[in-house]
């Protein structure tokens, strides 16, 4: 008997499938514990409970492997994110939906938080981006300058460039968030509410 595969005949079998995202779980757990630097395929093998001859015939490196779990990561996130916008009733709401769920995504799943923060900054304190541009995987801040410019169209929200007050509010989401991972003693219910006032503020219209 055969395992089964998926939808065509070059589709990872059910097996495969499993063994892939038991590799990418493992990977998860050491970069979020160790470091990226730290996380070796030996070491990978070790926690999944495989040879490290399995792990390349999944992956065929290191790279490709951290590149999954981080792509991996970075879709649950957005979906976190899309599931919580769809819900919002109007372009205001939206924007608050965004920033709340940017925070809640990350406070709920704090090893995922670890493995973007890893694999996106620099070795020198998770100060720089190791490719500029990169912090905006999966068009995080695309997506809020998207719902920046509704707002506007619907007139509850002021004039301004909307990608640059994109960033400036993703900016400053990872900013707490970075403290947060340093200092979990951080009220990060009471930082959201404040990040919250603070993006309202900044982008609604004045009378």
């Amino acid at each position: 008997m055969t395992p089964r595969r998926g939808d065509g005949p070059d589709e990872p079998t059910f097996t495969e499938r499993a063994r892939r995202q038991q590799l990418i779980d493992a990977t998860i757990d050491l970069i979020s514990t160790r470091g990226y630097p730290a996380t070796s395929l030996s070491a990978i093998a070790e926690r999944a409970g495989l040879s490290k001859a399995a792990v390349l015939y999944h992956f065929s490196s290191k790279d490709n492997l951290t590149r999954a779990a981080l792509e991996q990561v970075m879709e649950q996130f957005s979906a976190y994110v899309t599931e919580r916008l769809a819900r919002a009733a109007g372009p205001r709401e939206a924007i608050v939906a965004y920033v709340r769920a940017m925070i809640g995504y990350q406070q709920a799943n704090r090893r995922q938080v670890r493995v973007i923060t890893e694999m996106l900054l620099d070795d020198d304190g998770g100060t720089r981006l190791k490719t500029p541009g990169s912090h905006d995987t999966h068009g995080r801040w695309q997506a809020l300058a998207e719902l920046l410019m509704e707002g506007q169209k619907a007139g509850v929200l002021r004039e301004f460039d909307t990608q640059t007050v994109a960033l400036a509010i993703g900016g400053a989401i990872d900013g707490v968030i970075a403290h947060w991972l340093a200092h979990p003693e951080l009220d990060l219910d009471a930082a959201a509410a404040e990040l919250e006032e603070f993006t309202l503020n900044a982008i609604e219209r004045r009378s």
